[in-house]
C-alpha cells in the first residue's frame, strides 16, 4: 500500500503562510529561528539515516518545517516537543496529515526523560534553540545510552566546539565531553540568510552517534567537574586552575601522568577521563563549579 502521508504534506498550506495564520512571530525569548527551505529541512532529515524503525525526537519544531522533512523521509514515528502554544496548535493539520505517525508533546523539553520517549532506536533531530542548545546537550549525554544517534543544528562556533581536537582553537570543555561519550561528526554549514529570521551568525548540523562502550570510562559528573574547573581558567597552569576542585592539583595531575604545568588545551579526552577517575576516588563532591 503506497504511503500518502508525503502527498497528505504536499497538500499542507506553506510554511510562511502557517506562520501568517497563527502569528508565528520568532520569539528571541525561545531563541527561535525558523527553516523554512525544503532543500535544506530535506538534507537535514536524510543526513539522520533510517528513520523508518524506532522513534524520532525533534526538539523546537516550531511551524514544522524539519517535522515535515522528517515524516516526508519515511519516520515512522515522530514525537516534537515544543513549549510554545502557538505552534503546538499550528501543528495541528501536520498532525492529521501524518497518519499518526506524528504526536506533539507541549513541554519544556529539559525536563524530559527521552530513554521513555517511543520505542528504541531513538534518534533526536532537532533545529535547536539556540538559547538552550548546549545544556540540552549535555543532558542527552547522561541519558546517552537511551538514544541511538543525534543529528542536531547549533550555532556555527558551538558545533565548531563541539568536533574540536586538542590543540584546536575551538577546544574546550564542550569538545572533551561530547567527544568522551560520542563519535562527533561536523556534516555541513547553514548560512543565517536560510533562516526566519535571519540570525547574527551562521549555523551548523553536527552528527554525535553515542558510543556503545565508552573508549576513556569516567563518571560524567566527576568529568563536568574537572572540565569546568580546567577550562574556566584555560590560560592559567593546570596546577593553579584546579585549586578551585582539589586542596592538592598537583598530586592529583602527577598520579595520572599530567604535568601541572600543562594547560587544559592541551590534555586530550583520555587525560581529563583519567583526572575524573582519579578526581573521584578522592571521594569529594563532583559538582561542577
Amino acid at each position: 500500500m503506497p504511503d500518502s502521508v508525503p502527498d497528505a504534506i504536499a497538500a499542507l498550506p506553506p510554511l510562511r503562510q502557517v506562520i501568517a495564520d497563527y502569528g508565528l512571530a520568532a520569539q528571541k525569548s525561545l531563541g527561535q529561528h525558523f527553516l523554512l527551505d525544503l532543500n535544506l529541512t530535506g538534507r537535514i532529515a536524510r543526513s539522520a539515516g533510517d528513520l523508518s524503525i524506532g522513534t524520532v525526537i525533534e526538539v523546537g519544531p516550531g511551524p514544522g518545517g524539519l517535522t515535515r522533512a522528517l515524516l516526508i523521509a519515511g519516520a515512522r514515528h515522530v514525537i516534537a516537543i515544543e513549549r510554545d502554544t502557538r505552534c503546538t496548535d499550528a501543528l495541528g493539520s501536520l498532525t492529521v496529515a501524518a497518519g499518526g505517525r506524528l504526536e506533539v508533546i507541549e513541554a519544556d523539553a529539559r525536563t524530559l526523560d527521552y530513554g521513555k520517549l517511543g520505542e528504541a532506536p531513538r534518534r533526536i533531530v532537532s533545529n535547536l534553540p539556540y538559547n538552550v542548545g548546549t545544556p540540552l546537550l549535555i543532558g542527552w549525554l547522561t541519558n546517552a545510552d537511551a538514544i541511538d544517534s543525534m543529528t542536531l543544528m547549533f550555532q556555527r562556533e558551538v558545533a565548531d566546539r563541539i568536533v574540536a581536537n586538542t590543540g584546536d582553537p575551538s577546544y574546550g570543555r564542550l569538545s572533551v565531553l561530547t567527544n568522551w561519550r560520542c563519535r562527533t561528526t561536523k556534516l555541513f554549514d547553514l548560512p543565517a540568510r536560510a533562516f526566519t529570521p535571519p540570525p547574527k551568525v551562521d549555523s551548523a548540523i553536527v552528527s554525535l552517534v553515542p558510543y556503545t562502550e565508552l573508549p576513556h570510562p569516567a563518571n560524567q559528573k566527576a568529568l563536568e567537574a574537572v572540565t569546568a574547573a580546567a577550562f574556566g581558567q584555560r590560560r592559567k597552569m593546570l596546577r593553579a586552575a584546579l585549586k578551585t576542585l582539589v586542596p592538592d592539583p598537583v598530586a592529583l595531575l602527577e598520579s595520572v601522568g599530567i604535568a601541572p604545568t600543562a594547560r587544559a588545551e592541551t590534555v586530550d579526552v583520555a587525560g581529563f577521563a583519567a583526572l575524573a577517575r582519579a578526581y573521584e576516588a578522592l571521594n569529594l563532591p563532583a559538582e561542577a563549579p
